[in-house]
């Protein structure tokens, strides 16, 4: 019998086609797009401005950022769940009155007022837990309600009027407090030449992003964030982790609010009012770092950075405010084209 042996040879393991050119190009955009322009826009200004170049302007513009910063953090956290925190700027106004009103007016020490404020802020998402979690009102309108309640009790408060050191209460006596100076140093002092406001950010960022990043209820937030519904049913409390989210935002709000008392030393009633879009601003800028597409904390710092540089490199310059507007705007505009339209063109 006659054998025949199989010429044929053993199929081999087909491999993918490298990527091309142009699908490299867009993922590195949608990466790194955005720290390019951060850094692009870094460079211009120190190379055309002396005075951009020196440590007390650069240190000054994290200073002047840091409560858009801090108060963008607490939006990153109710994004993660899935939501949005519109009243972070009443908050932030509430904690300058409550400051103004401890101190000035009944006269209290600043650990005293600094306690009243955090307490505000925390009560203030508190408010937003009940409307949203218990309540079932959707998270941007119910904060837009309480936004409105904080400002006009914020007003009440003060009876409509700024609070200042020396000024005439309503019983014709004169206001028998003032701010004091360890509370001035909130924004004011420095530790080894950087503002106590700076460390302030850096300190809060860090344990954002700790918590976000590296906890088991980081983690929850994110997937309540992705899927809500999947997460209760994997027997997740989805409305106590959306209650947290809203009253750590509140604490930060506040926390932001004592910064900005600090600064200005007195209680300003329009104190907060421009904090709520730079805190969105910066929260949605972060989630185009590094093509993550979702909310992240150093995303929002680096979109702090980003807004205070140019906002400080066009004042240098001596352009008008009003085109710093337009300026943050078209960086908004630039940062969700990268993480929503390049994004969803990559995976399609």
């Amino acid at each position: 019998m006659t054998t025949t042996q199989s010429t044929e040879t053993p199929a081999q393991t087909a491999t993918p086609p490298a990527p091309g050119t142009a699908p490299r190009v867009q993922n590195a955009v949608i990466r790194y797009g955005f720290i390019f322009v951060t850094v692009a826009l870094f460079l211009y200004f120190a190379l055309t401005e002396g005075s951009f170049r020196e440590s007390a302007t650069l240190l000054d513009t994290l200073r002047y950022v840091s409560v858009a910063a801090i108060l963008g953090l607490g939006v990153t956290l109710t994004m993660a769940v899935g939501g949005m925190d519109m009243s972070v700027g009443a908050v932030a106004g509430l904690g300058v009155s409550v400051a103004a009103q401890t101190m000035v007016v009944l006269n209290q020490v600043g650990t005293v007022a600094i306690l009243a404020v955090l307490v505000a802020g925390a009560l203030a998402g508190l408010l937003n837990a009940l409307l949203i979690v218990v309540l079932k009102i959707p998270d941007m309108l119910a904060t837009l309600g309480t936004m409105f309640v904080i400002q006009g009790s914020k007003l009440i408060l003060v009876d409509g009027q700024s609070i200042t050191p020396g000024m005439t209460l309503d019983d014709g006596s004169t206001a028998p407090g003032t701010f004091t100076d360890g509370f001035l140093k909130i924004d004011r002092g420095t530790v080894l030449g950087v503002p106590v406001s700076v460390l302030i950010f850096g300190a809060l960022t860090v344990a954002a992003w700790v918590f976000l990043a590296r906890t088991r209820w980081g983690r929850i937030l994110y997937a309540i964030g992705a899927n809500p519904e999947a997460s209760r049913l994997a027997g997740i409390r989805v409305g106590a982790y959306r209650a947290l989210a809203y009253v750590v935002s509140g604490v930060l709000a506040s926390v932001g609010g004592l910064i900005l008392a600090s600064r200005i030393g007195q209680g300003d009633v329009s104190a907060g009012t421009s904090q709520l879009l730079e805190a969105v601003a910066v929260a949605l800028v972060g989630t185009s770092v590094l093509g993550r597409g979702r909310p992240n904390v150093w995303g929002t710092a680096l979109g702090a950075v980003l807004i205070g540089i140019i906002t400080t490199g066009l004042t240098i310059k001596g352009l008008p405010y009003y085109t710093q507007d337009v300026v943050e705007g078209a960086v908004l505009i630039l940062a969700l084209v990268f993480s929503f339209t390049l994004s969803k063109r990559r995976t399609a």
